[in-house]
């Protein structure tokens, strides 16, 4: 990015957001100016979690930035749960799955792939991802397919029981991944370097941080701290401008909040993808989903338990199916540890076909 013009548009929109949100009635420029700072916001947390992973290598690198590029859902989400607006909710964590597994990993091949004739990740990390994606699939389908035959109470139970096991699971999914196992899904340290070393030549300046870490992680703060203040301003335009263009809550958490608060993982996996750090650019992709599923999913039922509004994890047939589906073709895709440009097209066919079925649902 350059860093002139975007560091304008950031301060200008920002500002303007602040403006509409305290000054101008209309909720629909409220909305569009809040989702523009956020969007922004998301690609500066981005580019300093980039900046950070480069100090903590790609395996911390990639958490870190799937973590913090999920920072905006779980902001976001939270102000919903606070409004009531449940449906969006698990419609917006459906598609931040969906997002990361099609969109994200989707341009991530096919832009890396484009440059880069084959890509490989660590193989022995893409068959654990593959049996995650198949727990967080099981964790999400469960209370759907028994809550016909669970009374409200039961099924609130229940749900707090999966979420409480999901979180112990992710939880020990760190533990393992990057402390007992951490050399064996640990892509190889020749490997890594000559990957660089190709990147490095192709692109001088690609594998220099613009910012020291001490600055990386005072950015990384603040850009948490204002995708918070226009998160909660753009959930307060949100549910008039839906009813305003006749879209279902469906349709515009599964997709557009989705697509706003995956900025972040848009921006840094696809620009890793295309520096040939495929296995970066894939934890980042992957790693997010799983994040969602394994933990931000059942966090977000605690959390509502706070605002006196608890949250179950009963997803509709429509949801889970688009869960289903995601994490069927990309285990599919993945699992071999290689990828290329062309794998990154089904994915994002998939994505589109997804999102013509929510959008006439």
């Amino acid at each position: 990015m350059n860093p002139r013009w975007f560091y304008s548009l950031l301060f200008l929109s920002t500002l303007l957001s602040g403006l509409a949100h305290w000054f101008w009635p209309g909720e629909a420029v409220r909305f569009t100016l809040a989702s523009l700072s956020l969007i922004l916001w998301a690609a500066m947390l981005g580019k300093a979690t980039e900046s950070v992973a480069h100090y903590a290598g790609d395996r911390l690198g990639g958490f870190l930035n799937a973590t913090f590029g999920n920072a905006a859902e779980l902001i976001i989400a939270t102000f919903l749960v606070r409004e009531g607006l449940l449906d969006m909710v698990k419609a917006s964590i459906t598609g931040s799955i969906i997002g990361n597994l099609l969109l994200v990993l989707g341009l991530s091949l096919l832009f890396g792939g484009l440059k880069y004739r084959v890509q490989s990740f660590n193989p022995v990390l893409a068959g654990h991802n593959v049996s995650l994606m198949l727990l967080a699939v099981i964790g999400l389908f469960v209370p759907a397919a028994l809550s016909f035959q669970l009374s409200a109470g039961e099924r609130e139970t229940l749900s707090l029981i999966i979420a409480g096991l999901l979180i112990i699971g992710y939880i020990l999914w760190l533990i393992f991944s990057m402390i007992t196992h951490k050399r064996e899904l640990t892509v190889d340290q020749k490997e890594v370097e000559g990957e660089k070393d190709e990147a490095l030549s192709a692109n001088p300046a690609s594998e220099t941080p613009d910012w020291s870490k001490g600055l990386s992680i005072l950015l990384l703060l603040v850009s948490t701290f204002f995708v918070a203040i226009q998160s909660e301003w753009l959930v307060g335009s949100i549910e008039a401008v839906a009813h305003a263009l006749g879209w279902s809550e469906l349709f515009v958490g599964a997709f557009l909040i989705a697509i706003i608060g995956n900025a972040a993982e848009h921006s840094a996996a696809i620009f890793l993808a295309m520096k040939n750090r495929m296995g970066a650019a894939v934890e980042i992709a992957v790693g997010s989903s799983l994040q969602i599923a394994l933990f931000v999913s059942p966090a977000l039922v605690f959390i509502s338990l706070f605002f006196q509004k608890p949250m179950n994890l009963v997803f509709t047939t429509a949801e889970l199916t688009a869960v289903a589906v995601s994490a069927f073709i990309a285990a599919s895709i993945s699992r071999d540890g290689s990828t290329n440009w062309y794998e990154g097209v089904m994915l994002l066919i998939v994505y589109l076909i997804l999102g013509s079925a929510f959008y006439l649902v």
